[in-house]
């Protein structure tokens, strides 16, 4: 089988001790969030580097880290200062990336960004929350596709791009349907004394003043 459904929590509900089981084996997942396919594995530097050589991802160039509650975030030594505490109240779960210090001893250097943060976000997508707390540990993300080419807007799109990988089982695929021309999440970096904008996203800057009023980028 080369994609296990995963639409809605019935499915998930049986498909979550065998990905559970696929990602504490070293594998790799391709899944839906609440903005493109990402693809994904546990945070360890084994399974990232093979995760950027999936993707053939350029060196240098950082994964995020999909988590299901800020307390995942902090347990892994990731600091937030005050504007990302205001950031994260206003639009977490959700489609918005914080670049956050910390970390150190916990999480592989190989997710840190030129500034020497880690991007994270609390995933506002029911099942992937739901499969993150199952692993017990953040899932890393990079979009589903080939560089230079767009997301895959579904499953059959992944298969087709990544089919040695998903023929030999190193990556599993969840079917969670087809998903529309979304955004992606947008990035604000919190390494500094004042957030920056790194990449506009689902929300505006806009959007984000209005909702962490002067601690917004």
């Amino acid at each position: 089988m080369n994609t296990i459904p995963f639409r809605n929590d019935t499915e998930a509900t049986a498909a979550l001790p065998k990905i559970v089981a696929h990602l504490q084996a070293g594998g790799l997942l391709a899944y839906p969030t609440e903005t493109v396919y990402g693809l994904g594995s546990r945070p360890l530097e084994p399974e990232v580097r093979a995760l950027a050589a999936l993707k053939g991802r350029a060196a240098g160039k950082p994964f995020l880290l999909i988590v299901s509650g800020q307390d995942m975030a902090e347990a892994q030594g990731l600091a937030f200062n005050e504007s990302a505490r205001a950031l994260a109240r206003a639009f977490w779960p959700g489609p918005l990336t914080l670049v956050l210090p910390g970390g150190g001893g916990r999480l592989p250097d190989i997710l840190r960004g030129p500034e020497g943060g880690v991007a994270v976000r609390w995933t506002s997508h029911p099942l992937i929350a739901r499969l993150v707390s199952a692993l017990g540990m953040p899932l890393t993300s990079t979009s589903a596709n080939i560089p230079g080419t767009s997301p895959a807007p579904g499953a059959d799109a992944i298969v087709r791009d990544f089919p040695e990988a998903v023929s030999s089982g190193a990556l599993m695929v969840l079917d969670g349907g087809v998903l529309g021309n979304r955004p992606p999440s947008t990035v604000v970096d919190c390494t500094g004394p004042m957030p920056r904008m790194v990449r506009p996203g689902a929300f505006t800057a806009a959007q984000l003043r209005a909702g962490a009023g002067i601690l917004a980028p």
